[in-house]
């Protein structure tokens, strides 16, 4: 399992539209990958899971993932993540 913290810089946060983006990259690996947020962890697999945590901006997340491509699964989904504007 790897696991690393980001500040979501997103002007709006985690809504909808960033959501599903992130649902997107995130189901093209197997590995599974979780968003913590205030306590509460979600499977990012999940558009609702996502949206439960409501993210805002500035907000410190933790994304952990495990399985056979676990390390670029993280990569790839932070990038995306840094790159919300």
């Amino acid at each position: 399992m790897v696991s690393k913290e980001l500040i979501v810089n997103s002007s709006t946060g985690l809504h909808a539209r960033p959501a599903t983006l992130l649902v997107k990259k995130a189901s093209s690996f197997k590995s599974d990958i979780f968003m913590e947020f205030n306590g509460k962890s979600a499977n990012i697999k999940s558009l609702i899971g996502v949206l439960s945590l409501a993210v805002t901006k500035g907000g410190k997340i933790t994304l952990s993932a495990s399985g056979d491509d676990e390390v670029l699964a993280l990569e790839e989904v932070s990038k995306l993540i840094e790159s919300l504007q």
